[in-house]
């Protein structure tokens, strides 16, 4: 019985260790064409580290022949495929700028792009890759304005930009409750420039009155005139961008408050 039991094990052994033994009896066989044709095999078997393993000893075997194209190309995808998206950009860009009139080179553009927003973190985090691949997928969209790909760009290019829209509104939130008001104006007021397609255009609006009300409020008294005007001008601009703000009632309290100081000083 005992015998049985030991022998699948056996046989599974033998099988594992037959498996290594090919790859390793390829790898080490300084053999060109049959590293090539197995590190084929092993990609298209979705077994990437051994294909990139291969890639790796023949990418210059092949230099200037139309096989090194095709490794280059399925080089960078064994990167990405293992979720080492940093590399797989690198390897893709470097394709590209080497087979500049190559079929796949499209392709190889927009995975540049598609792999930098993959290193895309959350919105708390820095947006270095964000930017990146913003700015990587309107290049493509600029290259290539009949791909079939443009669609796809243009979607992460929104969802991207609303993840920058969101870390820059909670950059101003933070300058608020910090009652850094100053730079929450600064930020807020940059925050509609650089996104005036905002859906929150009438709390950032909002904010950026309650932000200089208090800071006037705030402010040595040689300061307080300049900044409650400061704080009408940003009132009128809320008035006339959004007349029916739910935020209207609190916006007339600080107009009205406003005005009062400032019938203070010129009394």
């Amino acid at each position: 019985m005992v015998r049985k039991l030991w022998i699948p094990f056996f046989f599974a052994l033998f099988l594992l260790s037959s498996c290594r033994t090919e790859f390793e009896r390829i790898r080490t066989s300084n053999n060109p064409e049959q590293i090539y044709e197995k590190s084929m095999a092993y990609y298209e078997e979705g077994e990437y580290v051994k294909a990139q393993t291969l890639f790796e000893l023949v990418l210059n075997s092949f230099r200037g022949s139309a096989k090194a194209e095709e490794l280059a190309f399925k080089y960078a995808y064994t990167h990405y495929h293992q979720a080492s998206y940093l590399l797989a950009a690198h390897y893709f860009e470097n394709f590209s700028n080497t087979y500049t009139s190559s079929d796949r080179r499209e392709e190889a553009d927009y995975m540049r792009a598609y792999s930098n927003y993959l290193l895309s973190p959350v919105f708390r985090l820095d947006q270095e890759y964000t930017e990146k691949a913003i700015d990587q997928f309107q290049l493509f969209i600029n290259t290539y304005p009949n791909s079939e790909r443009v669609a796809s760009c243009n979607e992460i290019i929104d969802e991207s930009r609303a993840k920058l829209e969101q870390k820059r509104f909670e950059q101003g939130k933070l300058y608020f409750d910090l009652k850094n008001y100053n730079s929450a104006v600064t930020s807020f007021e940059n925050l509609l420039k650089d996104f005036p397609e905002t859906g929150n255009a009438e709390e950032i609006r909002f904010l950026i009155l309650k932000s200089a009300f208090l800071l006037a409020e705030n402010s040595f008294y040689e300061l307080q005139a300049e900044r409650y005007e400061q704080a009408l001008e940003k009132y009128e601009d809320f008035r006339k961008k959004f007349p029916s703000s739910q935020y209207r009632s609190e916006a007339r309290d600080m107009l009205n408050q406003s005005r009062a100081k400032l019938k203070t000083f010129s009394s």
